[in-house]
């Protein structure tokens, strides 16, 4: 990182800004999607999907030959869209068989459904911490809640990081627990050679607008498990209406919801699906770009990799140094002031942020114990105190440590990179204005 003397008024107390133009957009969108969009037009048919025992039971031709890319790609039996990654962790604890009474061991720092989907089953989501350089779920912190009642765990690849599959795995052997992954922000992401989304028995990517790649909404599902693959189409599509005439003896959890993906998101999720290695290189090509210009940058530290993996880098998530003077929010308010958005994203606000969302227990579900409601809350009769700092790492990482940007996304480029690094730049050389 370079260093200068010459005396700029900060842009957060009316000096000139250092990017006042909006950031490229992050868009994935071409000719590709615009013609299978088309051809689904012309078919005639947006969803194809029949609640009955039916051929068309398992979804429309679109569907189906997403599905079939999408385990070919990551060399999975079974590929299954759904509407949405929540709908998809939803269906995926009831194709193992949470219910009423058991409890499902989550993260206390992720998009709030990762917590809550278990209450969908009349399930107590139980909260570990996570560890404090690669934001997964600690598996000493999962040992030390596990308790008789304790089914599953629902794990989050945050910002593009693999989980510690080797451990974690040994604990779920050893307690006999199923391990659902949310990899909704590490597709492409790998550990020891194994992609996300097969680390655990169900993978579950996200394909809203926002992600790596996307149809806008959408979800889907991986699995080698012939059974749990079974249960989810079930699940996905009116369940009850089919058990029947498929022959289908395990009636647990088997009323159904529609979960199911159209033939337009479908044909879009398809086509992106073979972008996202050349996506995923530039997403890293852009880290290391940006790593190298903050060499030496003393007020950060950037983000760990996970021995044995390939990062997916949905954000880039680095830890403030809190020995230095500056406060955190302060600093990064000043450096916010400094840049501009992202074309197409403008009234979300530049996308530098301290933290990443408020821990899930703080919400007001938790904190006044009430999701279902009446006598069979599961929340209400929960045994954790959500009322403390139930998870030290997440509070800490929240609250004091946590930096998180989204300057690493394919449109940017190198120049535009020098902007976010300048802007750094010239805050932390004239500190002293904060400091008043």
């Amino acid at each position: 990182m370079t260093t200068s003397t010459t005396k700029q008024k900060l842009a957060i107390h009316g000096g000139p800004k250092v990017r006042s133009a909006l950031f490229p957009a992050h868009l994935t969108i071409g000719e590709e999607e615009k013609q299978a969009v088309n051809k689904v037009l012309d078919s005639g048919v947006l969803s194809n999907y029949l609640g009955t025992h039916h051929e068309n039971f398992m979804g429309g031709t679109f569907v189906r030959e997403c599905e079939q890319a999408w385990a070919s790609y990551f060399g999975a039996a079974h590929a299954l869209a759904v509407n949405s990654n929540t709908s998809g962790l939803i269906a995926a604890l009831g194709a193992i068989g949470i219910g009423p009474g058991d409890e499902v061991i989550v993260t206390a720092y992720s998009m709030s459904a990762s917590a809550t989907a278990p209450l969908i089953y009349g399930a107590t989501p139980v909260f570990a911490d996570v560890e404090p350089d690669m934001f997964c779920l600690d598996p000493n912190s999962i040992e030390a809640v596990i308790t008789e009642n304790t089914r599953a765990i629902v794990i989050v690849d945050l910002f593009g990081q693999p989980f510690d599959a080797n451990a974690i795995r040994a604990i779920a052997n050893k307690h006999n627990l199923k391990i659902i992954e949310d990899c909704a922000q590490a597709p492409g992401a790998t550990l020891n050679g194994k992609k996300a989304g097969l680390l655990g028995d169900i993978g579950v990517f996200s394909l809203n607008y926002h992600k790596h790649i996307h149809c806008g909404e959408g979800g889907i599902l991986l699995t080698n498990d012939d059974d749990l693959a079974q249960r989810i189409a079930l699940i996905r599509n009116h369940a009850e209406s089919v058990v029947e005439s498929m022959g289908v003896s395990n009636l647990e959890n088997m009323i159904g919801y529609n979960f199911r993906m159209t033939e337009i998101e479908a044909a879009i999720a398809h086509c992106q699906l073979k972008k996202l290695d050349s996506l995923l290189e530039k997403r890293r090509d852009r880290v290391q770009y940006f790593e190298s210009k903050m060499a030496g940058f003393e007020a950060l530290t950037m983000p760990a990799v996970r021995e044995g993996a390939t990062h997916a880098y949905y954000t880039h998530p680095c830890l403030w140094n809190e020995d230095l003077k500056v406060n955190r929010d302060v600093f990064i308010k000043a450096v916010q002031a400094e840049l501009a958005c992202f074309e197409l994203r403008e009234k979300e606000g530049v996308k530098l942020n301290v933290g990443y969302v408020r821990p899930i227990y703080s919400l007001a579900a938790f904190q006044q114990r009430v999701s279902m409601g009446r006598s069979h809350d599961p929340l209400a009769t929960a045994w954790q105190d959500f009322s403390t700092s139930l998870c030290p790492v997440v509070e800490n990482l929240h609250y004091r440590q946590l930096v998180v940007h989204e300057f690493i996304v394919p449109s940017m480029q190198n120049s535009d990179i020098d902007d976010v690094v300048n802007a750094f730049e010239k805050v932390w050389e004239q500190r002293d204005q904060l400091l008043a």
